[in-house]
């Protein structure tokens, strides 16, 4: 697998675990310096590679009425403050094509949420930044499905692709994770990322907003990282159930660092395993 250059570092085999992280959306400077200053603490582990993470505009919201975020120009003024101060490279999502070259600009990497994974113009505007594109797969795509994407992203700039699963609608209520997934799309020769946060969401399970169940978070984190995938992706907020969005799937900040602690632990014992299953299997 092509490894993927994101500022200073590499996603993808033999690589620490890049792991993307923050709030769900930008609310105010101090918070989110805050937040930004714990995940640059945490990224003094030798084994992780940090990406803070946080959207300028929340534009899929379920009901009218939801809080949305701050906008492009203010959210990118404090993205860039985050760098600035932290030196932590940073990403956020992109909703439509004309977004992509100023959050170009800032971010190390552009984010294209699941509900448009298919949206060519966006996938070829975020692609010509030059920068890497994180692609999560839609709720109602298959994963072989993501073969299209990777032609469109690689097609249209030379930054690469990541592929980020976050469950998979099964039309009971909840998200539904297939762990086939993140091997099947880490064959398409791109680095795979888990959404850890976004795949317990419960969507519509708040009536005009979305529910989920963080109790399952560290446990879907833990089968990912066995599988062997390239990256984490998660939302932390110090008090979640005051976040304007995703607040019931968000993990407690005062949390975040033992469960990555955690993560590592189970991901070097899983790496050696991994290793020498490769090395014990005919070649194909």
């Amino acid at each position: 697998m092509d490894s993927v250059a994101i500022g200073s570092y590499q996603c993808g085999d033999g690589q620490p675990l890049l792991l993307i992280a923050g709030p769900c959306v930008l609310q105010t400077r101090e918070l989110t310096l805050r937040i930004a200053e714990t995940m640059a603490r945490i990224n003094q582990n030798a084994d992780l590679n940090v990406v803070f993470k946080a959207s300028f505009d929340k534009a899929n919201r379920t009901s009218l009425q939801a809080e949305r975020g701050p906008g492009l120009e203010e959210g990118l003024a404090m993205l860039e403050e985050v760098s600035r101060v932290t030196g932590l490279p940073t990403t956020t999502d992109v909703h439509l094509p004309e977004q992509a070259a100023a959050v170009g600009q800032v971010c190390a990497v552009l984010q294209v949420p699941a509900f448009l994974a298919r949206q060519t113009d966006l996938l070829v505007a975020a692609a010509a930044t030059g920068k890497p594109v994180n692609v999560k797969k839609g709720q109602f795509m298959s994963p072989e499905d993501m073969q299209y994407v990777v032609e469109k992203v690689r097609g249209s700039g030379e930054g690469g692709v990541l592929l980020c699963e976050r469950g998979t609608f099964f039309g009971y209520g909840r998200l539904v994770n297939d762990m086939q997934s993140l091997v099947v799309m880490r064959s398409l020769n791109a680095p795979v990322v888990f959404d850890a946060t976004h795949s317990v969401q419960r969507p519509g399970g708040l009536g005009g907003a979305t529910g989920g169940n963080r109790e399952m978070v560290e446990p879907l984190a833990r089968a990912a990282v066995a599988i062997g995938t390239d990256g984490l992706f998660f939302e932390t907020h110090p008090e979640p159930e005051t976040s304007p969005s995703d607040g019931a799937n968000m993990i407690p900040l005062d949390q975040f660092e033992p469960l990555i602690d955690r993560l590592l632990q189970l991901r070097r014992i899983s790496s050696q395993i991994i290793a020498q299953a490769n090395s014990a299997s005919p070649p194909s």
